[in-house]
């Protein structure tokens, strides 16, 4: 079976992306950095019957980046990296006059050192994978736009995204895909804005995007969620 790493996965996204890959028959190994919100969500994706590893920690902490390397290696090896994990840097989100400098080194360290971190220790399994190693960095609007109180977040976005295009520069044998999910309801937004009753998508709504990439496995570079659902 094809195993992937998915981090932040206790929910959102990246429960929603988990769940979907466990009923394709994916085995998985899956982190966030809440013991009981995982087990939690191990749980129900123990009900498709694929394997899963979970494994709680911080994706700023190298010895647990090994260790969900370790995990995937005991698996079998990896097919698929998505770096989901996210810090605001802020919550709620403030103006960048008011941003403190250690809420924006946490957004960095989190969103793109961790990212590039969890890679380098994935590629030499990805570039082993039979079906063609692949890397989902998830990105954001935010990253390209200028949005009032998202500064700190967007600039880690934006920075993961040339990182991502970088890398899918340099590793030509596998695909890098830097993915906007576009607005979704998520613990996150709540955290960033809350009150905003708007109402937005659930995530596993945009999930259907992401596995397209996976089924299609377009040339490496920057997608939304949107255009991919749309298109399709």
């Amino acid at each position: 079976m094809p195993v992937a790493i998915i981090t932040g996965a206790s929910k959102g996204l990246g429960r929603a992306l988990a769940a979907a890959l466990a009923g394709r028959g994916w085995d998985l190994v899956v982190d966030a950095r809440t013991r009981a919100a995982l087990d939690d969500a191990v749980r129900d994706l123990a009900g498709h019957g694929g394997r899963v590893h979970a494994v709680a920690g911080d994706v700023t902490d190298a010895g647990h980046r090994a260790e969900l390397v370790a995990r995937a290696r005991a698996l079998g090896g990896l097919d698929l990296l998505v770096n989901n994990a996210s810090a605001l840097g802020a919550e709620p989100l403030v103006r960048l006059d008011e941003l403190a400098l250690e809420g924006l080194r946490r957004a960095l360290e989190t969103n793109v050192v961790a990212a590039l971190g969890l890679v380098q220790e994935s590629l030499p399994l990805l570039r082993a994978s039979r079906a063609g190693g692949a890397v989902i960095n998830v990105s954001s609007d935010a990253g390209t736009e200028a949005y009032e109180t998202w500064g700190g977040y967007g600039a880690s976005k934006a920075a993961l995204d040339q990182l991502s295009a970088v890398l899918g520069a340099e590793e030509r044998g596998l695909r890098v895909w830097a993915v906007d999910p576009g607005d979704m309801s998520t613990d996150l937004y709540r955290a960033a804005v809350p009150g905003d009753a708007d109402p937005r998508p659930e995530p596993r709504a945009v999930v259907p995007a992401f596995l397209r990439l996976l089924d299609e496995r377009p040339t490496s570079g920057r997608y939304d969620a949107p255009s991919l659902l749309v298109a399709s």
